[in-house]
């Protein structure tokens, strides 16, 4: 009985491990995707930053970037910065990758 406690607790680590991972991945691709759009726009160091702030909190408040995208395309055409939907979807892809690299390496997975 000893043997499959300590497998349940042991995934339940991995669970709870994995799970903050992920939060850590999509907070860092939140901050990565917003500095990208807002270099995109033109925007100053500390309105980079402040943009990115929007789009972290965004996140957070309510998961996944299917509601932050329009922000996002809506934001960069209204500086003249036309992307298709495709596009904008290709560089989350990109910068979500970048984010789950920079984590592992910082997290020493």
């Amino acid at each position: 009985m000893a043997k499959l406690n300590d497998r349940e607790n042991a995934f339940e680590n991995k669970f709870a491990h994995d799970e903050k991972l992920n939060f850590k991945i999509d907070a860092r691709c939140a901050k990565l995707f917003g500095l990208w759009a807002a270099e995109k726009q033109g925007l100053s160091a500390d309105a980079a930053l402040s943009y990115a702030g929007d789009i972290i909190s965004a996140n957070i408040e309510k998961p996944g970037f299917q509601h932050i995208m329009p922000k996002i395309k809506a934001d960069l055409a209204a500086k003249g910065v036309e992307i298709t939907d495709h596009g904008l979807q290709s560089e989350l892809e990109r910068i979500r990758e970048d984010a789950k690299d920079q984590i592992l390496d910082e997290s020493g997975v």
